[in-house]
């Protein structure tokens, strides 16, 4: 587990897709159209103004010679770091045959590459079944949420229900903690209230995660990370954990008209 240093930011994804395009043709796909869709952190960041860049870019890619000789060569051309956009998410388990049917058009560079990308109810769905502390899964489903309901195009419970239904089968394919964790955020309501708090909780999480990686190189994996998480809460006064934080903000906090504004940077 390590940081990445590079951002990706609306602007510069514009310019990698643009520069990606030209590579594409010349490389002989001038005649063959090409789409990509996007989901996770660039889906955000190309739909959503809460936050402002990712550390990669997950998508939806065709499996290609030319497109792959054209991402590594935009790569070298921007020293940008091996994968920068990757389809690896396509062997996680939020990955969905049925995404592409959900996506939406987001623009057409060089006549050549279309891309679109997941958004709304199709991405909280996707980030509940990945569920994870350690990355921007939760706070970017409060994220969600909060813009929807404040542009008045608020996101129910049962939408969320359907998206979930047509991506995986039903929310009984889903993590119980997650299940609980859109629940009570959902019965809750206070979306812009708890960004703060569930993106400071995730940073927690993800620096317990690095200290540990740092020192026991190569044994972090998507088997113990749960347990490591849970280990530090229990040695620590002030839990680490998502979850904790959710629990312990619905003790301590009283309802309120006042709302906060959500922090636009992506720490």
């Amino acid at each position: 587990m390590s940081d990445n240093s590079v951002k990706f930011t609306k602007d510069n994804i514009d310019l990698y897709f643009k520069e990606l395009s030209k590579e594409y043709k010349r490389l002989g796909g001038r005649n063959i159209p090409v789409e990509i869709v996007l989901i996770g952190g660039a889906a955000i960041v190309e739909s959503y103004g809460f936050r402002n860049m990712t550390t990669d870019i997950d998508a939806i890619i065709p499996a290609m010679g030319i497109m792959k000789d054209a991402i590594n060569r935009v790569g070298d051309k921007f020293d940008l770091p091996n994968g920068w956009l990757n389809s690896d998410f396509m062997q996680t388990a939020s990955y969905s045959p049925k995404l592409l049917s959900y996506s939406k058009y987001y623009k057409t560079f060089n006549q050549v590459l279309n891309v679109r990308y997941i958004s709304g109810e199709y991405l909280i769905a996707m980030k509940l079944k990945s569920g994870r502390d350690y990355k921007n899964d939760l706070s970017d489903i409060i994220g969600i949420l909060a813009e929807h309901k404040k542009n008045g195009d608020t996101i129910t419970m049962e939408t969320i229900n359907v998206a979930v239904d047509n991506l995986y089968g039903g929310m009984n394919k889903i993590d119980k903690k997650a299940v609980s964790f859109i629940n009570g955020v959902m019965e809750n309501e206070r979306y812009e209230e708890l960004y703060d708090a569930i993106r400071e909780s995730e940073q927690k999480t993800r620096s317990v995660l690095l200290a540990f990686d740092k020192k026991y190189p190569g044994v972090l994996g998507e088997s113990n990370i749960n347990s490591v998480i849970e280990n530090a809460d229990k040695k620590s006064e002030d839990k680490v954990s998502v979850r904790a934080t959710l629990e312990r903000f619905k003790k301590e906090q009283k309802p309120t008209k006042q709302k906060t504004e959500i922090n636009r940077d992506e720490r």
